[in-house]
């Protein structure tokens, strides 16, 4: 079918950290499967992006449910809880309840909804996220066959074990990855997409030991002891961060 209107709700993921455009900010997956969808649409396709970086799930909910319920969309994505999953202290069931009652509003409104089992990040991060993701990651895959939404499965591709998929912070999505994440949502729509997205490059050679140990002290003193730093202070990457898109609006506008 061809959509009228698309919402995204989420954090960095649905944001676009990392795939800049030439002016510096962000595009993303959404981005691109919103300028896809409009192709089928026409020019009165409206698309609105409320994703801010930083977010947990009850701010998600809080700050980005109504004014998506306003719009009034044809469809809508939601990922959320990934932060939450970095925090010392979560329940990841609690949060998969908290997106029930998300779904199910947004079900009851008429929508279509995306969402998404997380692609693994066990490789270079914690264990214990790999098993809060899993909560997660079951959780919406129950919520999909619960309310009949829309199930994009990131865990079950392995390219995404494929270190071009990621960003230098190893926790966000590469201008690869982000791509192949939007050839993943259209196939789920049921809507053709750019073959290239899903292209991978063969896998590098393993890096040597202490080359690797270099990489990881590197990562450290970059992407972790600011997050720590940040986390300590009980502030957020997103604190002086509004939506890029707030209001539905045609495609042209803003891209």
């Amino acid at each position: 079918m061809a959509y009228r209107s698309f919402v995204a709700m989420g954090d960095s993921f649905t944001e676009g950290l990392n795939d800049a455009y030439p002016d510096g900010s962000f595009r993303g997956w959404a981005d691109l499967v919103a300028a896809r969808l409009a192709v089928d649409s026409g020019p009165d396709f409206g698309y609105a992006n409320l994703a801010i970086r930083g977010k947990v799930m009850h701010e998600i909910i809080e700050e980005q449910l109504e004014p998506t319920l306003a719009m009034r969309p044809d469809l809508v994505s939601i990922a959320a809880g990934g932060n939450d999953a970095l925090r010392v202290r979560v329940d990841p069931h609690a949060l998969v309840r908290q997106l029930d009652g998300v779904v199910r509003r947004l079900r009851e409104s008429g929508a279509e909804v995306i969402l998404f089992r997380f692609a693994d990040v066990t490789m270079h991060l914690p264990a214990i996220l790999g098993r809060r993701a899993a909560v997660l990651n079951d959780g919406a895959s129950m919520l999909a066959a619960r309310y009949g939404a829309h199930l994009v499965d990131l865990f079950g591709d392995n390219a995404f074990h494929h270190p071009h998929m990621w960003a230098a912070d190893r926790l966000h999505l590469s201008p690869a990855g982000h791509r192949r994440t939007a050839g993943h949502v259209l196939n789920v729509l049921g809507v053709g997409v750019n073959e290239d997205w899903m292209l991978v490059p063969p896998a590098p050679e393993p890096t040597p030991w202490l080359l690797a140990r270099g990489a990881d002290l590197r990562w450290a003193r970059e992407h972790l002891a600011p997050w720590v730093g940040r986390h300590l202070r009980g502030q957020s990457s997103g604190d002086s961060i509004t939506p890029k898109r707030p209001e539905l609006a045609p495609i042209g506008s803003g891209f």
